[in-house]
This record gives C-alpha cells, sequence and structure tokens, in this order.
C-alpha cells in the first residue's frame, strides 16, 4: 500500500511538479482532479517534477467522486486552512487520502462540511492566509510517514 495525495483542480505547474517529486521520494500516489490549470506538457510541471516523473504513481481523475467511488474503503482527509483540528491531531494509516484543494480557493465548503471529522489544517501566524500548497502536502505526508515508522526508506 502507500499513501496518496489528492489534489483537486490545481491551478499551479510548479506546485504540482514539487508535490510531484515529493511522491516520487516517498512512494506516494498522487491523484489530479480535472480540471487542472495547466496543461501535462508544461515545462513549469516538468522542470520542477525534475526526471522523477517515471517514479510517480499519478491518476486522473474527473471529479473528486470518482476518486471516493474507486476507493470506498479508504479514509480521507481534507486539507484546509477553515479546518479546527490540526494535522498532527490525526493517527494516519498505509493506505490513507490527502486531500488538497486549488491554490486560490482551496477545497470547496460542502466537501468540508460533509467530511468535518476529518478536516485538517496546519497551524500557523496570521501573517498569511496560507502555506504553500507543495510544503503543506510535504508535510502532511511525512507526518504521515513519521507515524508509520517511515516504511521502505531509509
Amino acid at each position: 500500500m502507500a499513501f496518496h495525495i489528492v489534489l483537486v483542480e490545481p491551478e499551479i505547474p510548479a506546485n504540482t511538479g514539487n508535490i510531484a517529486r515529493t511522491c516520487a521520494a516517498t512512494g506516494t500516489h498522487l491523484h489530479l482532479v480535472r480540471p487542472l490549470g495547466f496543461q501535462t506538457d508544461d515545462r513549469t510541471l516538468k522542470r520542477a517534477g525534475l526526471d522523477y516523473w517515471h517514479a510517480v504513481h499519478v491518476e486522473y481523475h474527473d471529479s473528486f467522486q470518482e476518486v471516493m467511488d474507486q476507493n470506498p474503503e479508504s479514509r480521507f482527509f481534507f486539507a484546509s486552512t477553515r479546518a479546527e483540528k490540526r494535522y498532527s491531531d490525526f493517527r494516519y494509516e498505509d493506505g490513507d487520502f490527502f486531500v488538497f484543494g486549488k491554490e486560490t480557493k482551496g477545497l470547496p465548503q460542502e466537501l468540508l462540511d460533509t467530511h468535518p471529522q476529518t478536516c485538517m489544517r496546519m497551524p500557523m501566524t496570521d501573517k498569511v492566509r496560507s502555506l504553500n500548497l507543495s510544503n503543506s502536502a510535504a508535510i502532511i505526508v511525512f507526518e504521515a510517514l513519521r507515524q508509520t515508522g517511515f516504511p521502505g526508506m531509509e
């Protein structure tokens, strides 16, 4: 098994490329939910992911509901600045899905309202609205890996 990062309608190719590189380094699967704010042959996307794209398990989906339908027994955690619980308040298990929204708007409120018990946030000062998407994804994946003993990693 592996952890999963789901990007719902990502807009910035460099963020997605950086997340892909994190996925390659950690064995995490990447799920991209359309519409994407860029073409998958975008130079910035490819450059941010460097030459690690061959090591990334990427799946494309037409909706977030499709991701959930294809993984009905899985646990989903939703990252949002509007969540009450911190990402470190949860105990993660191999196979968990970490869901992130688009850079400019985050996840739709109705999605957060549907899953209030698994919404999580990153603690931060009031000087910024949010952390960079690729940084947030890396922090959460590495916390999940830390909790599970970094399986398959040295």
